[in-house]
């Protein structure tokens, strides 16, 4: 019978969502993998049907290795596997399969390049800020290019907080200007270049921000599976739907015919009262809310099944979810009886400072391989990168190259320090300190050898550098030079050579020298001369610039960061040339070089997101000092606590719930070490709530104490740089043959001598001489010779009456005794000055010296 007789139609019922968790304390990928092949059978193709939503590339890349490691290595026709994207991705593209129709992001605009949009951003931030500036001056000064380039990082943060969930800017208007500070109301003013400038910005460029691309994909890809559901397995895994569209995307795979959803370490221990007053700190508070979307319970989740995998020890589950227990419900903790196996195979390290932690924690690392059975792994998990830097650089002692998840700054790369050293030796008119810098620089050669280079500088900073600073910019370094070498022409052989070379350094630098020296020059001509003076400086004598400092994958960052700016930098507008230094050093913050091959397979060093999924045999937690496992709650510029609120936005203790549920995976290991360092920077610091909360469990439980301290590992660590016996070096006693020796002495040489003879030794027999200070200021007695050089001229020259313009006369004369000198900074700016201040004085004093005595000689 047919709908439109009245009868009613028998419609399908909704399938419940499909969610499974892999419980902590299993290695999450090792355990998917491995019911994904029981479920999948013999059928070599059945693999390849799957579809995988990860969270991360990361996460992807991981899931193949334990597909080779659960089939031992075998070959085989893996599924799809793809990320969903978390906070650290720039863009997601998922391609449909063919009967989910077409491909979800083909329709969309491009996302707008990261640099692209800073440098966009940062030129509203220049335009706006001194807009907003009153007529009068007052108040605080426009923003420099730089500051406008760190503020428009925030501000897109800011923009992508707002895109994420699903917010928008003309809701600041809701914001009641009068409830707040007035520097919150200038913010609140600045803020509407978001309504009134930034969406034409983005039609102009026929782009959208990445993080609002993110969220139409994994919409378009929600609503082409909701309308088409695929014939062939989807199982989402991992993730916990923090991100609005991924929780949609999350909510459409538990409801497809063939979909899953994999929830990482569900908690089944917690309180039903307790489980439903957890707050955002809490490390299941994002699961509990993504179930409560999907009209779940707990117990309504299954345990996903994986032949072979299950839980080391299901003791610390309990452990770590009474010591996550709600601070609300922290009063209700009583004795509870859990076994000594909880803590089994976790060891605590309390370190002095950051060095003996990180010495630690590599010696640990080093162990697993040396001692333990072949194929054992072992990983570092923080989020503080200086404490990842300094392991890593502990390993380097045993040859030993580990990877870094969050990789190396670009700043700190050879090529990008070498950047930023020729601009800021530009920038600066080669001054010696940014000069010798740069010219020291490992890629620095100027089409010579890099060795003969290398004796260029050093003569250069011998004969130019050290003592008072020469003149400004190279005609100021070669009129010292030829100063230099018409005064010392005994030495001048050895720096014969230099007025060429530094006249090829200044032929180099010219373009770049005079863009710099514009008070309007546009960025994109910035970039260009100064990559060709950079190329040029990194020339050798038989490779050119480009091939030595694009190289290697450092090079290859650096060259992709170079071309995005160059791209980005046209119309941004004229800036300072000397602030393009600072602005260049901006833009390469958070731009990170990671390896693709060449470190050990076995070692690793993860943040907490990479570390989620994944369970090496030794696990290492360090850093667990409280602001930084879990970090302090960021600072957000531009809006506060209650204005963030009323916009909708959600408190900045969300990442501390996130940061919380990486500690209780990473604790569930097999074999934890848990590390902090007592000081940092010699200040005391307080130990991670989490370990405060697990001292006082153990305590109530009777297992206080019982978790191994292991202090031999830090015997171990202060041993490595000690040696078994100390050999005291014994007192210089040099003895040269008699005719090496000097023929005479001053009296307060020998005064040295009898007290210490290896001084006498050094400069008469070895010929050495203390080296001035780089760019030192004029010394006293160096000004007091040239005063007294000028008083006794100009007495000399006036023995009887003065004349009346003395004071030019006085003034002349000192000019010619300072000579060559008076064209250094240093003693323009400081020792001219007061001789103005000297003469005047002195004429004035000698005028009624002379009215009763006429000077009989000078001194």
């Amino acid at each position: 019978m047919s709908a439109r007789s009245g009868a009613k139609v028998k419609r399908p019922r909704r399938r419940r969502p499909a969610v499974y968790t892999i419980p902590p304390g299993v290695a999450f990928l090792d355990a998917l993998a491995a019911g994904v092949l029981a479920e999948a059978g013999s059928d070599p193709l059945a693999l390849s049907r799957y579809t995988l939503l990860l969270p991360t590339r990361r996460a992807c890349r991981a899931l193949g290795e334990a597909f080779l490691r659960q089939t031992g290595g075998r070959p085989l026709l893996l599924p799809r596997m793809m990320p969903i994207g978390d906070l650290d991705e720039d863009e997601l593209t998922l391609a449909g399969a063919e009967e989910s129709g077409p491909s979800a992001g083909l329709d969309l605009k491009p996302a707008m390049p990261e640099l692209r949009r800073r440098l966009a951003l940062a030129r509203l931030i220049l335009k706006r800020g001194s807009g907003l500036r009153p007529a009068d001056g007052s108040g605080p000064p426009a923003p420099s290019a730089d500051q406008a380039a760190r503020l428009a990082a925030e501000l897109g943060r800011l923009l992508d907080q707002v895109q994420i969930e699903r917010l928008g800017f003309d809701r600041l208007a809701e914001l009641v200007p009068e409830a707040y500070a007035a520097h919150w109301q200038i913010t609140l003013k600045f803020l509407r270049i978001l309504t009134d400038h930034w969406p034409r910005i983005l039609a102009e460029e026929g782009c959208v921000d990445p993080a609002a691309r993110r969220n139409l994909v994994l919409e378009a890809q929600a609503e082409t599976w909701r309308r088409r559901p695929p014939a062939d397995p989807v199982i989402a895994a991992g993730s916990t739907g923090t991100i609005p569209a991924t929780a949609d995307l999350l909510e459409v795979v538990a409801g497809l015919p063939r979909g899953r959803v994999v929830l990482p370490g569900l908690d089944r221990h917690t309180g039903e009262e307790d489980w439903e007053r957890l707050e955002p700190t809490h490390p299941q508070f994002a699961i509990k809310r993504l179930l409560t979307r999907l009209s779940l319970s707990r117990e309504e989740v299954k345990d996903w099944e994986a032949p072979g995998l299950k839980a080391t020890n299901p003791a610390r589950a309990r452990l770590v979810a009474e010591a996550m227990r709600p601070a609300a419900a922290a009063e209700t903790w009583r004795p509870i009886g859990l076994p000594p196996a909880a803590i089994r195979g976790v060891r605590r390290l309390d370190c002095a400072t950051p060095h003996e932690e990180a010495g630690v924690i590599a010696l640990i690392m080093r162990e697993t391989l040396q001692y333990r059975d072949e194929g054992k792994s072992a990983a570092l998990v923080t989020p503080d990168r200086g404490l990842a830097r300094r392991v890593a650089a502990e390993l380097k002692r045993w040859g030993i190259e580990i990877d870094d998840s969050a990789g190396q700054p670009l700043a700190t790369t050879p090529p990008g320090a070498f950047l930023r050293l020729t601009a800021e030796m530009i920038a600066e008119r080669v001054a010696p300190v940014p000069l010798l810098a740069a010219l020291k620089h490992p890629l620095a050669a100027g089409g010579m050898r890099p060795a003969a280079f290398r004796a260029a500088v050093r003569r250069l900073e011998l004969a130019l550098l050290r003592g008072p600073r020469p003149g400004e910019g190279f005609q100021g370094l070669r009129a010292a030079l030829k100063s230099r070498l018409s005064s010392v022409s005994k030495r001048s052989h050895a720096f014969k050579d230099l007025d060429r070379w530094l006249g090829d350094l200044e032929k180099a630098a010219r373009i770049f020298s005079r863009a710099m020296e514009r008070d309007g020059a546009e960025l994109a001509e910035l970039v260009r001369a100064h990559v060709a003076f950079a190329e040029t400086l990194a020339a050798s004598e038989r490779e050119a610039g480009a091939d030595r400092l694009w190289a290697g994958e450092a090079g290859e960052a650096a060259a992709g960061f170079v071309a995005e700016l160059m791209a980005a930098a046209d119309g941004f507008g004229p800036i300072p040339g000397r602030a393009y230094p600072a602005l260049l050093g901006s833009l390469m913050e958070g731009r990170a070089v990671r390896p693709r091959y060449g470190r050990h397979p076995r070692l690793h060093i993860w943040g907490p997101l990479e570390a989620r999924l994944q369970h090496p045999d030794v696990l290492i937690l360090g850093g667990l000092n409280e602001g930084t496992w879990p970090p302090e709650p960021a600072v957000d510029p531009w809006l506060s606590r209650p204005m963030r609120k009323d916009f909708g936005l959600p408190p900045p203790e969300r990442r501390i719930g996130l940061s919380a549920h990486d500690f209780a995976q990473g604790f569930c290991a097999r074999e934890v070490v848990l590390t902090r360092a007592s000081r940092v920077e010699g200040t005391p610091t307080v130990p991670s709530r989490w370990l405060l909360r697990l001292e006082t469990l153990l305590r109530l439980a009777g297992l206080e104490g019982r978790i191994e301290e292991s202090r031999e590992w830090l015997g171990w660590q202060r041993g490595l740089d000690l040696s078994e016996r100390v050999i005291p070096a014994g007192r210089p006693a040099p003895r040269p043959p008699v005719p090496a020796r000097p023929r005479q002495l001053s009296v307060t040489q020998v005064e040295t001598w009898m007290r210490d003879p290896y001084a006498i030794y050094a400069r008469k027999i070895l010929g050495l001489e203390p080296l001035d200070p780089i760019d030192a200021d004029p010394g006293a007695a160096e000004r007091g010779i040239f005063i007294h050089r000028a008083l006794d001229e100009f007495v000399k020259a006036y023995p009887e009456d003065l004349p009346g313009d003395a004071v030019a006369r006085l003034l002349e004369i000192g000019r010619e005794a300072l000579g060559p000198a008076l064209a250094q900074p240093g003693v323009w700016a400081f020792w001219w000055p007061r001789f103005e201040r000297i003469a005047s004085w002195f004429v004035e004093t000698e005028r009624r010296r002379r009215a009763g005595a006429r000077p009989l000689a000078t001194e």
